[in-house]
């Protein structure tokens, strides 16, 4: 059969559409965030110090439902896989982009999207991230001549885990499941250790 999707670059749709699409789903987002109790920082704290796993849990839940999907529908001849957008790899920037993004969640206890969150909704503190946020963007924008040659380096180009690792596509989807088990069992078993009934209570 052939494949019909992704939708957008099957049916191409027009840059309006997309827009509004990209709108739509990111306030749907959005609003479940909020609904997760992601606008609050101290509810992400607690991935750190150890009384809410929330995050984990979700982040992994996320990353199963679209990994399977994506390539359950992949293998049915729903999806064409090389029609789906990646980004392109560049090794050592990531790492180091991905290490200073990791500071930068364990000190403000927020990412960009959750800073949004919890901004809308009147926290202080996600505010006073976004400003950092916005700020950083300015810096890296008019500094960008200065990192530039490191920013592109190491190019690796559209890349997967199963091409990089050279294994079937189900070794790695099956990788992924088996450690985001692991992390539930593991969280679990953690929740009875420290005595966490659940959430904390966290004021607005």
């Amino acid at each position: 059969m052939n494949a019909i999707a992704p939708v957008a670059k099957i049916m191409e749709f027009g840059p309006s559409t997309e827009v509004l699409l990209a709108v739509l789903l990111g306030i749907g987002f959005g609003f479940f965030l909020e609904k997760g109790g992601f606008g609050n920082s101290r509810v992400l704290a607690g991935q750190w110090y150890g009384y809410n796993f929330a995050v984990l849990r979700v982040m992994f839940s996320a990353v199963v439902t679209a990994m399977l999907g994506l390539f359950g529908l992949a293998y049915a001849g729903v999806v064409n896989l090389d029609l789906v957008y990646v980004n392109e790899t560049f090794l050592l920037p990531q790492i180091v982009g991905g290490v200073i993004f990791g500071f930068g969640f364990v000190i403000g206890q927020f990412c960009p999207g959750t800073a949004f969150v919890g901004a809308v909704t009147g926290k202080l503190d996600a505010m006073a991230y976004l400003g950092g946020f916005f700020g950083g963007v300015l810096l890296f924008g008019f500094g960008f001549p200065l990192v530039a040659r490191f920013y592109e380096s190491t190019s690796m180009g559209r890349v997967l885990l199963p091409e990089w690792l050279h294994v079937p596509a189900g070794v790695v989807v099956l990788a992924v499941v088996v450690v985001a088990v692991g992390a539930f069992v593991l969280t679990h078993v953690l929740d009875r250790k420290l005595g966490n009934a659940g959430a904390p209570e966290v004021s607005p």
